[in-house]
């Protein structure tokens, strides 16, 4: 049973004539927190289906139009992304914009430990997850018609400017290190490395492996994607070594010469060198950035849990984390020169 009109999305699907296909089995996928994702099996293929989430969402929050116009022209370049297919900006069919795109099938890992591999096996994971970022960093926007995509210059700035105001919004109460946050990091802003296609979501669990080797099929989940500095992107999945093994993406604690997996210095010296730099300076300051950016949209989870409209059945768990990633948000900010007040 699907909390989706399947009469009308079966119609449609029927419609397009990319598509005569009609849905025989609809499923919602329990992970994620923010776009309502479900599986179709209809009777010529499989397909996802990205919908923007029920009840009212904050400004810019959400836009699966943009995702489908960035699947749109980074699967012609043979990145790896699933096939976008149609998108629909009609409400009325099933109550908001929504957008199908190919099922791709394989082998997703929601605990970063990988502990269900070998050794060697979850080295080449992690190896093959970091050189798809810079992959994906060294793309010409301009030349796959995405120039306009987001405004290149500032980024740092906007953004901060950005998830402030969507914390504001979504504010429930009083956290004191993100107040001191958003004090410090306008302040302290790092001068932009460059200007990428950035995903801004980039971890493990938003890949899909191959099923049964350590190939990377699918990078999912772009509703973040923009324009900007390619060190904060890279910086977000970095942020994976900094945040406790606790089954999800989280690294922190794990025995890296046991368990095959590259150490946070192997990581970045990986990165660096498949994309051409020589070192990642400011570490801290973005990781105090990107903690303070997940810890807002932990911020919007928790909002939408009170007035209902939470997507995932995890959403409880999520936003018991805000007060931990705004406590070690500002443990890095004090690492980057931010003094107490």
């Amino acid at each position: 049973m699907s909390d989706l009109d399947e009469t009308a999305l079966s119609r449609w699907m029927g419609s397009i004539s990319a598509l005569p296909d009609t849905p025989v089995s609809i499923e919602k996928f329990s992970g994620g927190q923010s776009n309502p994702t479900y599986r179709i099996d209809a009777v010529e293929g499989k397909y996802v289906l990205r919908r923007k989430p029920f009840g009212p969402l904050l400004p810019s929050a959400h836009a699966v139009e943009r995702e489908f116009e960035l699947l749109s022209a980074l699967h012609p370049t043979g990145f790896p992304v699933p096939r976008p297919i149609a998108l629909c900006q009609d409400p009325t069919v099933i109550g908001s914009a929504f957008y199908l795109m190919e099922m791709v099938e394989g082998r997703t890992f929601w605990d970063g430990a990988l502990p269900d591999l070998s050794k060697a096996d979850r080295g080449h994971c992690y190896g093959a997850m970091i050189d798809v970022a810079a992959r994906l960093h060294s793309i010409d926007p301009g030349a796959i018609c995405l120039g306009s995509f987001g405004r290149p210059g500032n980024y740092m700035q906007r953004q901060v400017e950005r998830w402030t105001r969507q914390y504001r919004l979504s504010q429930t109460d009083d956290v004191p290190e993100i107040e001191k946050l958003i004090e410090w990091l306008p302040r302290t802003l790092p001068e932009q490395s460059g200007v990428a296609i950035i995903h801004g979501d980039y971890r493990i669990d938003n890949l899909i492996f191959a099923p049964e080797t350590p190939d990377v099929l699918a990078v999912l989940d772009w509703e973040l994607a923009t324009l900007g500095d390619p060190l904060a992107d890279f910086t977000y999945l970095a942020m994976c070594w900094v945040l406790p093994s606790d089954g999800r993406a989280g690294l922190a604690g794990v025995d890296f010469a046991e368990s095959g997996i590259p150490t946070l210095d192997e990581a970045v010296a990986r990165y660096c060198t498949a994309s051409g730099r020589t070192d990642l300076p400011d570490l801290d300051w973005y990781f105090a950035y990107n903690l303070f950016r997940a810890a807002g949209i932990i911020q919007g989870i928790k909002r939408r849990l009170i007035e209902g409209n939470a997507s995932s059945s995890q959403a409880l768990e999520t936003v018991a984390k805000l007060p931990i990633f705004a406590q070690t948000a500002w443990a890095h900010a004090r690492r980057a020169g931010a003094a107490d007040v």
